[in-house]
């Protein structure tokens, strides 16, 4: 597992991961910068595609980004923690990771999925998304790179830290 800090949207890998919104249409935060610099023609695949439910995902193109797809993952919104979010957050890594496996994508790069505007807290979200990376190369199903790209530092920090 390999850490950066900046913009997902740049990084040359196989796949990037989109802390996408239900309908899958543009919106704030980083799936609106993935949007934007992935064209036009994203959004009409999501429209397309239509829905996807929360801890789910659903794969992509990625048009006019250096990566080839985009996998679309739904997280949690933050209610206190017992409403089943932290097995919502496990399942997008999982679900993103079991469709990358399927796809024959190499290395793929995910963001802070559910810790800006949906308020996970980020050592929570940190630590759930390590655990579900690791489950995955553990079974066998190994990808050979996996990135966490985080947007701020406090972010960045916290993966450090976990990571070592």
């Amino acid at each position: 597992m390999d850490l950066i800090k900046g913009d997902i949207t740049i990084l040359d890998v196989d796949c990037i991961v989109n802390a996408a919104n239900e309908n899958l249409m543009p919106g704030g935060g980083v799936c609106g910068a993935i949007h934007q610099a992935a064209g036009k023609k994203l959004a009409l695949e999501c429209k397309r595609i239509g829905h996807c439910g929360m801890g789910e995902a659903r794969i992509t193109s990625g048009y006019d980004l250096k990566a080839k797809h985009v996998i679309h993952t739904v997280g949690p919104i933050w209610h206190g923690g017992n409403n089943g979010e932290n097995q919502y957050l496990f399942n997008c890594y999982k679900k993103s990771l079991l469709l990358s496996t399927h796809h024959g994508i190499k290395s793929i790069a995910f963001p802070n999925i559910s810790t800006g505007i949906f308020g996970y807290p980020k050592k929570m979200a940190a630590e759930t998304a390590i655990a579900a990376v690791k489950q995955h190369q553990i079974s066998g199903r190994k990808i050979r790179e996996v990135i966490f790209c985080c947007f701020d530092d406090e972010n960045f920090e916290l993966y450090k830290k976990l990571l070592n």
